[in-house]
């Protein structure tokens, strides 16, 4: 009978153990959920009003409150938003700098020197045309941009360093035509002419299906380009190319130089 009793007052123990466990654990996660709101609701107002450097802080600050894989994707959207946002603003952050103009500088020499674009100095700092002056202070992008293809999700990542600064749904090639590898961009074309087999199409042609803009890697033929088809992203449709949508290759396009690193996995 004693031994009975014992054996009834252990299992009481660890049914009430078991209870304040899950208390104490429910009351973490809605403590963990009410701080992740929290962030969320100060990096809306900070984008709200504008100041994006300190909007990114928070959202990256609730991303690390969560693990639900629903809302990680819309923090995740909402920063890499911002990301672009900065990039082509006049906000210096850990990526940019401010440069004084010297004598003889021209874009181009500026835009070589420091790894990056005319269009992207030019885009941040709001310039209408190449001119610039000495003296003049100007935002120049300093990070080192890289490009991650992933063939199996028709994806393409923008990247610095380990950060995703920008995901983009892509169309690559039916077949597996796409080529597998690490590449540089070694050339770039506004409004590409479309040289196919036994014919020139020409940049305004709707038959042009290179879109605006053409960036080419070291496999002879291929590149990153737009398209007259953005119902087709997001599948396996190409002849080997890497396909995107116009304003968004264009995006692209001004952000990254020639030798920027491709890289394109299955």
């Amino acid at each position: 009978m004693k031994k009975q009793f014992i054996i009834i007052i252990a299992a009481i123990a660890i049914v009430v153990a078991l209870a304040v466990l899950f208390a104490l654990g429910r009351k973490s996660n809605n403590a963990q959920s009410n701080f992740q709101k929290a962030y969320l609701k100060e990096a809306d107002m900070a984008f709200l009003n504008g100041d994006l450097l300190a909007a990114k802080k928070l959202y990256e600050q609730a991303q690390e409150k969560t693990d639900d894989t629903a809302r990680l994707k819309e923090i995740q959207r909402k920063i890499e938003d911002i990301n672009i946002k900065i990039i082509f603003s006049p906000i210096v952050d850990k990526c940019a700098k401010k440069y004084i103009v010297r004598p003889n500088d021209s874009l181009a020499k500026i835009a070589k020197e420091n790894n990056t674009t005319i269009e992207l100095i030019k885009r941040t700092n709001n310039l209408s045309s190449d001119v610039i002056r000495p003296e003049q202070e100007l935002k120049i992008n300093n990070c080192k941009f890289s490009i991650v293809v992933d063939k199996s999700q028709n994806l393409l990542f923008l990247k610095v360093g380990d950060e995703i600064v920008k995901t983009y749904i892509v169309s690559t090639g039916k077949n597996n035509s796409t080529p597998v590898g690490v590449f540089k961009i070694v050339n770039k074309q506004p409004n590409p002419t479309w040289f196919k087999a036994g014919a020139v199409v020409p940049p305004d042609s709707p038959e042009n299906i290179l879109g605006t803009r053409w960036l080419g890697i070291e496999a002879k033929g291929y590149g990153i380009h737009g398209t007259t088809e953005p119902g087709q992203l997001g599948k396996q449709v190409t002849l080997g190319c890497v396909r995107m949508r116009n304003e968004e290759v264009e995006e692209l396009y001004d952000m990254v130089p020639v030798g920027t690193e491709v890289t394109i996995i299955d």
